[in-house]
């Protein structure tokens, strides 16, 4: 069991981002762990993370395209056997018919613009992301439809007082 302080609460940004790091360690891509939660009301609607569909062999069986073609990130979506945590997220929400509408979305990385249309077509309001992604067309289109998007910054730990261990 784990035992936290109780002044080391996190905030409820901090919670949701832990979670969303978390579930991207369960990540099968070979170039990029991202793992996403759903929200609304403070409550957990999803989860997802990066890789290949159901019953399909992961990249770590059949080697990465995307890296065999030296294809850069953020461009040629289609050359990849992959699925990303936000649309695995989406879809597992409507797999267990679950609203996502009005939710917020937290991610490990900022979405694509794929992930973008869809994340405006579920109704998703308000995008928290850890680390940018080379995407300009994403930001504008989240922008345009009025999704909120905030990158999370974590705090730091408060430093030890003098002659403390850390």
């Amino acid at each position: 069991m784990t035992h936290c302080p109780a002044d080391s609460r996190p905030s409820w940004d901090a919670y949701f981002m832990d979670i969303a790091r978390l579930v991207a360690c369960r990540s099968t891509c070979l170039r990029r762990a991202v793992g996403a939660v759903i929200v609304k009301d403070k409550r957990i609607l999803s989860t997802g993370y990066n890789g290949a569909p159901s019953g399909i062999a992961h990249c770590a069986e059949t080697g990465c395209l995307r890296r065999q073609l030296k294809v850069p990130s953020g461009e040629r979506h289609e050359l990849c056997r992959g699925i990303h945590a936000e649309q695995n997220a989406i879809i597992q929400a409507a797999y267990h018919g679950v609203s996502i509408q009005g939710a917020t979305l937290y991610c490990t990385n900022l979405p694509c613009c794929i992930c973008a249309k869809m994340i405006i077509n579920a109704g998703i309001r308000t995008i928290v992301y850890l680390s940018g992604y080379a995407d300009a067309m994403s930001e504008e289109m989240l922008n345009q439809a009025g999704v909120a998007v905030r990158r999370f910054v974590p705090q730091s730990p408060p430093a030890a007082e003098e002659g403390e261990s850390p």
